[in-house]
């Protein structure tokens, strides 16, 4: 997860990550704060500056919203239970911004209040190893790989990808044109030797920067890493500087017959659902060089 996008207070006392800003395109590095935000949250200016483009909160149409809402069901209570969530024109509720706030312009991180229980939700399930982490909304899956892919992919450049892999990543790099390197898999998916073996003997022009993997139910073979595969890649990837592009759509889906850890690994904040998944890659991370592609 990208260092600059909204990081938990939960974090702090861990190590910090690895600087792997080698890694980005040279487009993409040293990006600095738009001087055109910064100038336009200045309380001190005494004007009303229109360059922004910003709608004034008394044009937004739309004063209140109520809406019934089912709430997440478990095993210890399988019927879904309904509460009243109430949105107000200027006034925020316990849980969430107000309208003027959620019909106005946002930054590129996403709503605060769900940015809140996204960190909250990863702290909880895959808790990384390092600090300053953080979290930012997509548009989905398939969205956040073409916005990911750029960072390490220019036109003509290659990334890792298991060799039957996710149609749409493949419709992703093709508009990007970046070509897709396959890796052989086996019944774990993506083989460890198979990826150092290839790093060891690319004899393209550029190196790959990432690999791009499905570790949970990959589509579309179905496969499910194990625990010591999924360290195995890892090791990998460190070994060959790469970043890992983890796309877990269906984490919590495991079946019975998944491979599942000792609950050791987990501790006792965990709850028994949490603790027989295998864990994912993001939770085995201590560089840095993970983004998960989660929803």
């Amino acid at each position: 997860m990208p260092p600059n996008a909204t990081s938990p207070d939960a974090s702090t006392a861990l190590p910090m990550p690895k600087d792997l800003s080698e890694l980005f395109v040279p487009s993409m590095r040293g990006h600095l704060k738009s001087a055109f935000k910064s100038v336009m949250g200045n309380p001190t200016l005494a004007m009303i500056n229109m360059a922004g483009g910003v709608p004034h909160p008394s044009t937004f149409p739309i004063t209140h919203l109520r809406a019934t809402v089912k709430s997440p069901s478990s095993p210890s209570a399988p019927h879904s239970r309904e509460s009243t969530l109430d949105l107000e024109k200027s006034c925020r509720s316990q849980s969430t911004e107000s309208l003027d706030e959620l019909l106005q312009y946002g930054d590129g991180c996403g709503i605060d209040s769900y940015c809140t229980f996204l960190r909250k939700y990863t702290q909880r399930v895959h808790r990384p190893r390092y600090a300053n982490w953080g979290v930012i909304a997509s548009c989905g899956n398939t969205d956040a790989i073409g916005k990911t892919v750029s960072l390490f992919c220019e036109p003509g450049d290659s990334i890792l990808v298991d060799r039957w892999t996710f149609p749409g990543a493949l419709s992703s790099l093709a508009s990007a044109k970046v070509l897709p390197a396959p890796v052989p898999m086996d019944d774990e998916g993506m083989i460890p030797e198979a990826l150092d073996s290839i790093c060891q003997t690319w004899s393209g022009s550029t190196p790959p920067r990432a690999i791009y993997l499905v570790p949970t139910g990959q589509n579309p073979t179905g496969t499910t890493m194990t625990l010591a595969r999924r360290k195995a890649i890892y090791s990998v990837a460190q070994k060959r500087n790469l970043a890992i592009i983890e796309d877990d759509p269906y984490y919590f889906l495991q079946l019975p017959s998944a491979p599942l850890p000792s609950h050791s690994l987990r501790g006792a904040e965990h709850s028994d659902q949490v603790q027989d998944l295998v864990p994912s890659l993001l939770s085995l991370d201590t560089d840095g060089r993970v983004i998960r592609l989660d929803s």
